[in-house]
């Protein structure tokens, strides 16, 4: 329900129904934040940090009553996103790295290297399409709201995630050789 956050805020605020989607979002972030807490590996504080942010994002609506607050929700999971994979390109092991270390602990340098180069990709990709994201907020028009962030934003991720599962086969199909 969460990954349908889009075009559920976009029917509340058209239909003036986010008196009863409000509370039943934030339930399902407290929900995903308690989840979290119990999971192990790199993932865990990115998952906590947007659940945090939409549970803030639901209760600032709430109190403000201004639904407004709710359209950001997609650009700070990219900025969460962001900060995550972005900061880790500053540690020794950057965050695409340490996912595939968890299926391939003996990463050869080439992984190394590649797994690097993918961390950058995302990077640009969360920069563009949280930018995108943002004007969409600012322009103020729902229909291109809920059409990007609902609907284009996650073509083109599950688009960039096949390429690079793609890719990472060649990768490692030429590492064997």
């Amino acid at each position: 329900m969460l990954l349908a956050w889009p075009v559920l805020i976009g029917f509340g605020l058209t239909h003036h129904s986010l008196h009863w989607l409000l509370p039943l979002m934030a339930l399902l972030l407290v929900l995903r934040l308690r989840q979290a807490r119990r999971l192990r590996g790199p993932m865990r504080y990115v998952i906590q940090c947007v659940a945090l942010a939409g549970i803030t994002l639901c209760a600032a609506s709430y109190l403000l009553k201004a639904h407004q607050w709710l359209l950001l929700y997609p650009v700070v999971v990219n900025l969460v996103m962001l900060v995550v994979f972005g900061g880790s390109l500053w540690t020794t092991m950057p965050l695409v790295e340490r996912l595939a270390r968890i299926r391939d602990p003996h990463l050869s340098s080439a992984g190394v290297h590649y797994t690097r180069r993918v961390t950058q990709v995302w990077c640009g990709f969360f920069i563009v399409n949280g930018t995108i994201a943002w004007f969409t907020v600012v322009h103020g028009d729902m229909q291109l709201w809920t059409l990007w962030n609902g609907l284009i934003a996650y073509l083109l991720m599950g688009s960039l995630m096949a390429a690079e599962w793609l890719v990472r086969q060649r990768v490692i199909k030429r590492d064997a050789e």
